[in-house]
């Protein structure tokens, strides 16, 4: 059965960094595009980044752009999210998910979602 398993959270102070891995089992991760998305309380759940299957395409959300990286390594079939400057109103648990099948790779159709992973940026 299709997995993914997000690692890397935890709190962080204001301006710091922080990595998120998405380790994925159960489909061809090679051939999927995937995405980071994150969800702040109170607050409905927002794309952040998606990159496509071989890694040569990306997007993010306006307000990350120059500080947030979406990246995959297909050989150890895990995604990441290289974030920095972060800020407290980032704090939020941060998903992973595959984009649905067949569609292209910045389609906003999503078939499978991991648990996510607390982020907290506090001093």
């Amino acid at each position: 059965q299709v997995q993914l398993v997000e690692s890397g959270g935890g709190v962080v102070q204001p301006g710091g960094s922080l990595r998120l891995s998405c380790a994925a089992s159960g489909f061809t991760f090679s051939s999927a595009a995937m995405s980071w998305h994150r969800q702040a309380p109170g607050k409905e759940r927002e794309l952040v980044a998606q990159i496509s299957s071989v890694g040569g395409s990306t997007m993010y959300e306006d307000s990350v752009k120059g500080r947030f990286t979406v990246s995959r390594d297909n050989a150890k079939n895990t995604l990441y999210l290289q974030m920095s400057s972060l800020k407290p109103e980032e704090t939020a648990v941060y998903y992973c998910a595959k984009v649905r099948g067949g569609y292209r790779w910045f389609t906003r159709d999503y078939e499978y979602w991991g648990q996510g992973t607390q982020v907290t940026v506090s001093s």
